[in-house]
């Protein structure tokens, strides 16, 4: 059974059988793209298993070009007659409105070699084990004192793969694995309850963190956050945790993104080569990091992937690009093409990180008098087109320079281009998610309270 599923032969010709079959059927040129998806989880609450699920499938997607119009159609059905899924794509491009950007990547750009980037772990748990995971996550946390119910745990497994064939002669492969752990606990009783959460994701089973970890941090970050207080409105230093420290990054990310870089919706549209941050701050992005969430060996366009620095030294050195709207923007894609067997392809980042900075989290705070620790972040408050920023947060009142009783139901407030200027990163990085971030301090944010 995992042998057939490790073998991805069959979706590769299938693929390539639909590429020609749109060439046949008139296409000037055409992609196509073929997923695998298997995964396992099991959830848990109070030692009973709650739910069980399995899902297993394949997908096709076949997007052609005829002239400068395109179209895309998509199938579960592996068994599909290929002549009469192109013959039916054909016919929709003919009478799509013509996009002058739209193309396949110049085959100078695509990947010629495949980097190992040591994706797939064969080996995945069985149900029993997973189910075994979930029950230690929630004994952990329901052993720290103060923790009064469980909101679940969970485990889960799985294996994805990707085909990408191209009628400009890409045809490649590659396959990935999952592994995840998470936990949810409640403390205290009543209108008084709290509750938080943790989780672990890796490539490689061996990389997850212990079950027994994962509960009893979800736990003590439960049990810390009773009895909150609330403040009033005022100016101070922000401090993010990196829990949600990579929010920013991913804010960055956003902005830069191609598609809102043609369409002028960004608050960064014209800042390309200009100091966006402070000096010394960079923002890298990574496909190719061993055992990254997000690594892939060549983008949705058969484009090879590099790493680069967004932002090095405080400048913004690039956009998000993919081969659409680099061209509308006169420029040659990044290789950050994404794409869903139904969709055309788009920009968007895979690995992200914040380079860590020199100090210490505790001197990062040392010199606050009054500040505010955010662990946890409520809504979606960015706004990519004017950079206003607005979130609902809890966390942690800092006073002389130490972190020291909890704090709920207040919204922080500023502008990401001033943010993102008065912004020092500690130097705790750790990657433990698609976007990491060491603790970050903000200076001047607005903490609006009672």
């Amino acid at each position: 059974m995992m042998d057939s599923l490790l073998d991805q032969s069959a979706l590769t010709s299938l693929a390539e059988k639909l590429v020609a079959a749109a060439r046949r059927a008139g296409a000037d040129a055409a992609d196509a793209i073929a997923t695998r998806g298997m995964s396992t989880s099991i959830e848990v609450r109070d030692g009973t298993v709650e739910e069980s699920e399995r899902s297993e499938g394949d997908s096709l997607g076949l997007r052609v070009l005829v002239g400068q119009k395109q179209a895309v159609v998509s199938t579960s059905d592996v068994a599909a007659d290929v002549d009469a899924l192109a013959t039916r794509a054909v016919a929709m491009a003919r009478v799509a409105p013509a996009d002058k950007y739209a193309g396949l990547a110049d085959p100078q750009l695509l990947a010629r070699t495949i980097p190992d980037l040591d994706l797939l772990d064969p080996e995945l748990p069985a149900v029993a084990r997973l189910e075994e995971m979930a029950r230690a996550a929630e004994a952990a946390a329901l052993a720290v004192p103060g923790v009064s119910k469980s909101g679940g745990a969970s485990a889960s497994a799985g294996i994805g793969g990707v085909v990408l064939v191209t009628s400009t002669g890409f045809s490649q492969a590659y396959l990935g694995s999952q592994h995840g752990i998470s936990m949810q606990a409640i403390a205290g009783e009543g209108t008084g309850m709290e509750r938080d959460y943790d989780y672990s994701s890796a490539i490689h089973g061996a990389d997850l963190e212990a079950p027994e970890t994962i509960g009893r941090s979800a736990g003590e970050r439960a049990v810390k956050r009773l009895n909150p207080r609330k403040v009033t409105t005022r100016k101070v230093p922000v401090v993010y945790d990196p829990r949600v420290a990579g929010s920013l990054v991913g804010h960055l990310a956003s902005a830069i993104n191609g598609a809102a870089i043609a369409r002028g919706t960004s608050f960064l549209k014209d800042k390309l080569g200009a100091n966006v941050f402070a000096d010394g701050i960079v923002i890298v992005d990574d496909p190719l990091r061993r055992r990254g969430l997000r690594s892939r060996p060549f983008d949705a366009e058969g484009v090879a992937g590099q790493t680069r620095a967004l932002i090095d030294g405080g400048r913004l050195t690039t956009w998000i690009l993919d081969c659409a709207t680099a061209r509308e923007l006169g420029m040659t894609t990044t290789g950050h093409a994404q794409r869903g067997v139904s969709s055309t392809p788009s920009p968007g980042a895979t690995n992200l990180h914040m380079a860590a900075g020199t100090l210490a989290p505790k001197e990062l705070i040392a010199d606050i008098a009054e500040g505010f620790y955010v662990t946890d972040l409520i809504g979606m408050g960015a706004n990519i087109v004017t950079g206003d920023y607005s979130r609902g947060a809890a966390g942690f009142w800092i006073e002389r320079g130490e972190i020291t009783y909890p704090v709920s139901e207040v919204t922080i407030a500023g502008r990401l281009p001033d943010m993102f200027r008065a912004l020092t990163p500690a130097n705790d990085l750790t990657f433990r998610y698609g976007t990491n971030a060491p603790t970050v301090r903000i200076e001047g944010m607005t903490v609006a309270g009672v």
